[in-house]
């Protein structure tokens, strides 16, 4: 925990933490530990990116993702060639590489790390088309460079490059099709099927994700395209006890990646990094200024983006525990060579992390790529299924700048069959009348029968994005809607029946109808 505080206030990715840690504990450290088992380091590391992966997945929202998945796919794909073209091309007339040693460095660092670049950018919010552009491209980019990296691992000549090329198309493709189908279904199954306990949704969620990687794999297709793209249709699904299931996942994310960190420390051996400190220099220099902006301006060129937001994209290239793992691959193929490809390779994740990390703030700060702080945040809506009673309990939160402040109970215009039937507010609850106002940071809890579950909780978010007016043309009698909860009214009779308050209120307000009867 004081390694996540410390990263937190440094600004720097916490894998450089974590890696320290390893370190220390390893040969040249502190402790001493020998540990040279690089084919456990490879299944370890295999396991903690598919959880890595799932947990990117569910955080991302599909809405800021949607518009950039164009501009994603082709960046993880032509990109990734550009990236792995030029790379290997200065290992090999630069450092002095084989061909193959060349082609497997420039693979393995043509992976993006999403957790290390926003660990740097949580404090400096970003427009969602370019986080968009940067998430999608790191959950996306991996499916391809594994399997380049396995190929030019693999004993024997490389194929052909257009063999390559059918490979990865039909990879991704079968990796595509079984995690979107995996997701689908498994979303389906939770919102209709409910659990004994709420803990054991989290569990469920991931489980399902996890099985997407391995029905891609056993199709012969990209598990970490399927995970990750299975474990986003979950994440985008409103399943029930939706933040335990974020914060478990998150949790877990944090877990896979600290001893994936600390065992990839482990593995390395320090005093065999000196020669190899100025090579890994060199490769990294021409990846950061030349190959990385050139994958980013000639894969979007199409796309007409403003020149300031692909320049950010192109510092934003940050590495992390993928390339480190992946240069375990051709360690544990024997190819001849490979503890050098896996020194290099380490090194230069080291140490352009260190220089890019603390100044990509700055430089989003100087781009004046900012976006503003104060834009509508999304309601936090947690949802627990009734099943007996055929109904849900939704659990509402008002963030600090959501438009439903100042927006009246009555005004929500909840459809028949949903009502507000709790408020808290700084720390105390109370049953809310139809005029009571709702403020920041209150917590609603409102009660929804099955049939209109989803109408709810798309008007609770339509109101919280747009405010009272939201969708008014298309949200028509709401009147009668109000009219359906006629048991709050009741409730809050009960406990204020003396004197001329919200519920006279409320009185007044009908006073109109009653005249026409």
């Amino acid at each position: 925990m004081a390694a996540v505080r410390i990263s937190s206030r440094s600004g720097l990715p916490s894998l450089l933490l974590y890696l320290g840690i390893g370190i220390a504990m390893g040969q040249d450290g502190i402790f001493d530990v020998k540990f040279d088992n690089a084919e456990l380091t490879q299944v370890i590391g295999y396991a903690a990116l598919v959880v890595i992966l799932a947990e990117g997945g569910l955080g991302t929202k599909w809405k800021e993702v949607k518009p950039a998945l164009p501009a994603a796919a082709v960046l993880s794909t032509v990109g990734v060639g550009i990236s792995v073209g030029v790379t290997a091309s200065a290992a090999h007339y630069l450092v002095g590489l084989d061909w193959r040693q060349a082609l497997i460095i420039g693979a393995v660092v043509s992976s993006t790390d999403a957790a290390a670049v926003f660990s740097v950018l949580r404090k400096v919010p970003l427009p969602s088309r370019i986080t968009g552009v940067l998430e999608a491209e790191s959950g996306f980019n991996d499916a391809p460079v594994v399997i380049l990296v396995v190929a030019f691992s693999t004993v024997g000549p490389v194929e052909h490059w257009y063999a390559l090329v059918g490979e990865i198309a039909l990879e991704l493709a079968i990796g595509a099709a079984i995690g979107l189908a995996v997701g689908w279904l498994g979303s389906l199954g939770i919102r209709h099927v409910a659990l004994p306990a709420s803990g054991l949704y989290p569990i469920a969620v991931m489980a399902i994700a996890v099985s997407a990687y391995a029905a891609g794999a056993m199709a012969h297709g990209s598990g970490f395209l399927a995970v990750y793209l299975a474990a986003m249709v979950l994440g985008n699904s409103k399943l029930p006890h939706w933040p335990a299931t974020r914060g478990f996942a998150d949790g877990l994310g944090w877990l896979a990646q600290i001893g994936m960190f600390v065992l990839l420390g482990l593995l390395v051996t320090p005093h065999d990094l000196i020669d190899d400190f100025w090579p890994a220099v060199i490769v990294g220099l021409v990846l950061t200024a030349v190959a990385r902006p050139l994958s980013v301006f000639l894969s979007l060129a199409p796309f007409r983006l403003p020149k300031r937001e692909m320049a950010l994209m192109s510092w934003a290239g940050l590495r992390g525990a993928v390339p480190i793992i992946l240069a375990t691959i051709p360690m544990v193929s024997g190819i001849e060579g490979s503890t050098r490809v896996f020194n290099i390779v380490f090194v230069l994740v080291i140490v352009y992390t260190l220089i890019q990390g603390p100044t990509l703030p700055w430089l989003a700060k100087a781009l004046k790529i900012s976006e503003d702080p104060s834009e509508t945040s999304d309601l936090g809506i947690e949802s627990a299924p009734l099943e007996r009673l055929r109904g849900h309990l939704l659990s509402v939160a008002v963030p600090g700048t959501s438009k439903m402040h100042g927006v009246e109970v009555a005004e929500l215009r909840l459809p028949a069959g949903a009502a507000v039937t709790l408020v808290v507010r700084d720390d105390k609850s109370f049953v809310p009348a139809p005029s009571t106002v709702l403020r920041r940071g209150d917590e609603l809890l409102v009660v929804a029968t099955d049939p209109v579950r989803d109408a709810t909780e798309a008007r609770l978010r339509a109101v919280g994005e747009g405010g009272k007016l939201a969708g008014w043309l298309g949200t028509g009698g709401a009147d009668r809607r109000i009219g359906g909860t006629t048991h709050l009214p009741h409730v809050a009779r009960l406990a204020k029946k003396p004197g001329k308050s919200s519920e006279d209120r409320r009185e007044d307000k009908a006073g109109g109808r009653r005249g026409h009867h």
